[in-house]
């Protein structure tokens, strides 16, 4: 059962990495994630926000989602990388294992608050995946 753990943790990676690659897709392709009102987007080109003059709302409205997309491909590929390659280690070590599950809830409190319901439940079902590893490691 043990050897279960790394795959649970590997699939929840695997969830988070297709969920930042689609999302990255869409963030530079297509119009799923623009404004339905184009005057909106007109004017998220036009103004800036309060911090400063050198960029737009638009600008950093695309920013904020291809930079959320890479921690999403990122934390996917570190515990899918550690999960298959240095399980060990990875199932060793307290501070990484409760990084993961720490940053997996703080992504279904901002699903459920923030997004609609596909991402929600892609990310609770890699919550799941990875808290039912944790368990069947040290059940």
């Amino acid at each position: 059962m043990r050897a279960l753990a790394p795959v649970l943790i590997a699939g929840s990676a695997a969830i988070f990495m297709l969920l930042g690659l689609i999302h990255l897709g869409y963030t530079f392709n297509g119009s799923k994630l623009l404004p339905r009102d184009r005057d909106l987007r007109a004017r998220m080109q036009e103004v800036s926000p309060v911090i400063t003059r050198e960029t737009t709302m638009w600008k950093a409205w695309v920013g904020f989602n291809a930079s959320h997309s890479y921690s999403l491909i990122l934390f996917g590929a570190v515990y899918g990388y550690l999960a298959v390659a240095h399980g060990d280690f990875l199932f060793q070590s307290v501070f990484l294992l409760a990084l993961g599950l720490i940053l997996l809830f703080g992504y279904v409190f901002l699903a459920k608050r923030y997004f609609f319901r596909i991402p929600l439940l892609g990310v609770l079902l890699a919550t799941v995946l990875y808290a039912l590893a944790l368990v069947v490691r040290w059940a």
